[in-house]
C-alpha cells in the first residue's frame, strides 16, 4: 500500500511515517518503479506500536535506542516482556523515563505549592523564592 493508505491504516499521517523512517524507527520501505514508498501490514503494525509507545510517554529517542526490538512488540499476538530485564530490553528505557516523569511531577508539585502560597498571602508582586 502507498504511504497515504498505510498512514491512514496506522492512524497517523504520511509525514509521520517519513519522520519515523528518518529517525530509524521504520525500516526503509520498498519502492515502486516510480520511487513511491510501498508499505505492508507488518509496517502498519510497527507504526501502531510506535504510536502506542509514544502515547505512553516514551520519546522518539527512547524508541530509536530499541528500534531493533519494535518488531517483537508488533507480532500478533505480541510477545510477553521478559521477566529478566537486560540492557537490550525496553526495561532500562522505561525505568529512565519513569524517573524523568517523577522528577517533573516533583518540580511541578513544588511550583504549584509556591503559586498557591503566593495567592494565599495576597499575591502582591513576584514571590521572593520564585
Amino acid at each position: 500500500m502507498r504511504i497515504g493508505d498505510a498512514a491512514a491504516a496506522a492512524g497517523t499521517t504520511p509525514r509521520a511515517l517519513r519522520f519515523y523512517e528518518q529517525r530509524g524507527l521504520l525500516h526503509p520501505p520498498a519502492r515502486t518503479a516510480s520511487g513511491q514508498r510501498e508499505y505492508g501490514p507488518a509496517d502498519v503494525a510497527r507504526v501502531r506500536v510506535i504510536r502506542q509507545l509514544l502515547a505512553l510517554g516514551l520519546t522518539v529517542d527512547d524508541l530509536a535506542s530499541r528500534a531493533h526490538r519494535l518488531d517483537l512488540l508488533a507480532e500478533d499476538p505480541p510477545r510477553r516482556c521478559s521477566a529478566t530485564p537486560g540492557p537490550d530490553t525496553f526495561a532500562p528505557v522505561v525505568t529512565a523515563r519513569l524517573a524523568t516523569l517523577d522528577a517533573e511531577i516533583a518540580r511541578l508539585t513544588e511550583l504549584r505549592a509556591k503559586l498557591a502560597r503566593h495567592i494565599a498571602t495576597g499575591g502582591a508582586g513576584v514571590p521572593a523564592d520564585a
